[in-house]
């Protein structure tokens, strides 16, 4: 069925929901897992103080891949991640064609709001390859 789980995460307590999820149906399937976290593209470095930022979202984004490794290992399952650079939609797609399925989180926004501050699940669902797995997290509408 699925031997190759593609999650990506951020360094939000929601991240966690969607890898205990997408953990549950790698445990169920004997699949790996592979973590994906993306540092936008938008927070590169222009300045001093856009570099020390950029520095401090890309060691969280090292910490909440290694975190869910470990996380995967500790539950027996196989689970290897990676973090790269660019729009968070654009990698995960393209992480997503040598993937079985992709398991990621939606707040599940709407309106006004998502108009404004788009929706990464949302591009991915459209566009991805591999079928793909919303996972709801935070309330509806925040």
């Amino acid at each position: 069925m699925y031997e190759r789980i593609l999650v990506p995460l951020d360094d939000s307590e929601e991240s966690d929901a969607v890898l205990d999820h997408a953990l549950d149906l790698a445990e169920a399937a004997d699949a790996r897992v592979h973590l994906l976290s993306v540092v936008d593209e938008k927070m590169m470095a222009r300045d001093v103080t856009e570099d020390i930022l950029f520095d401090r979202l890309e060691a969280a984004a090292e910490d909440t891949v290694e975190a869910g490794v470990a996380t995967a290992e500790e539950r027996g399952i196989d689970a290897d991640g990676e973090v790269v650079h660019g729009k968070p939609y654009r990698e995960i797609l393209a992480a997503a064609e040598d993937a079985d399925l992709v398991v990621i989180g939606t707040h599940g926004r709407r309106g006004v709001d998502k108009l404004l501050l788009g929706s990464v699940s949302e591009k991915v669902v459209r566009a991805s390859p591999t079928p793909v797995l919303l996972v709801p997290v935070g309330r509806r509408g925040e």
